[in-house]
């Protein structure tokens, strides 16, 4: 026999069910991922942060009130919250979007660190409202802190970012646009580019994602700063990364502060508003 106390109906329970959504879903999931231009709901936590009017970075959703985002896009505009839009289920950045949320920022919280140039380069935006989830709008999972992603693991970032030149063109691609990159593992990647340069601009709470072994070689990066960098695990997509910067002489690769090594902090920040975590292993890929 089912007991019900505190006055709880069954059907309020089948409700809460029902409404209850997981993390990294994509309800509209297309059959495959090709070409460059996303379709529309295919990356459903992608957000676009506007300061002053103007597209500046990325984001993403991974709850109903908060944005993870780059701390260094604040450090180039400003940290006033008023100043900020961010807008979700947005597809062009010239054109209609039927499906789109915007909201106010009521809060942003940067990493305690000095300098974002290089290390820790991670933020927070709490929104002025929660959004409702729906088919175009979704929650990403976060990496947990035992998530091991190795050299070769694919993964995708997605933005609005040029992917014909080396420059970002911050005022925004017309059509979010999508990149498999293939993840170098944060070992191999911080040995590698110590060699290059004789300077640790990659830590091991970064991941680095693209090609250090080719010279010359080009690989698009759609990714502004903020942006997600997401591995997909049977069917749950899994933020991995944010963009934090692109090298492109003498390899061609895309740096990220690791999500799973800022779990705590993260946490801490968004208080009791729920942010699923997940293991990532190269093993269930």
């Amino acid at each position: 026999p089912v007991v019900m106390s505190r006055g709880v109906s069954l059907c309020v329970l089948a409700a809460l069910i029902v409404t209850a959504r997981a993390c990294g879903q994509v309800p509209l999931s297309p059959r495959t991922l090709q070409g460059n231009s996303a379709q529309e709901g295919s990356w459903p936590w992608q957000a676009s942060l506007h300061w002053d009017g103007k597209y500046l970075c990325g984001g993403s959703l991974i709850n109903s009130k908060w944005v993870l985002t780059a701390a260094i896009c604040f450090y180039k505009s400003s940290t006033a919250a008023s100043q900020w839009t961010v807008y979700l289920g947005r597809l062009t950045q010239l054109g209609s979007n039927p499906h789109e949320v915007s909201r106010g920022v009521r809060k942003i919280i940067l990493y305690p660190f000095g300098s974002y140039i290089y290390y820790d380069n991670i933020a927070l935006v709490k929104l002025s409202s929660p959004v409702t989830f729906n088919d175009y709008i979704q929650p990403i999972c976060l990496a947990d802190t035992r998530s091991s992603f190795q050299t070769g693991t694919s993964c995708w970032v997605t933005g609005w970012g040029n992917m014909t030149g080396r420059r970002t063109a911050l005022s925004g691609n017309k059509t979010l646009q999508q990149a498999q990159l293939p993840v170098i593992e944060s070992t191999d990647c911080v040995r590698r580019i110590y060699k290059l340069y004789g300077f640790a601009y990659v830590t091991q709470k970064m991941i680095c994602a693209g090609v250090i072994q080719d010279k010359g070689l080009y690989y698009p990066f759609p990714g502004v700063l903020g942006s997600p960098l997401v591995c997909k695990q049977e069917s749950t997509w899994i933020q991995a990364g944010v963009v934090n910067f692109r090298n492109y002489c003498p390899r061609y690769f895309e740096v990220h502060a690791g999500v799973s090594s800022y779990k705590s902090w993260i946490k801490k920040q968004v208080g009791l508003e729920t942010t699923d975590f997940v293991v990532f292993s190269n093993s269930h890929t």
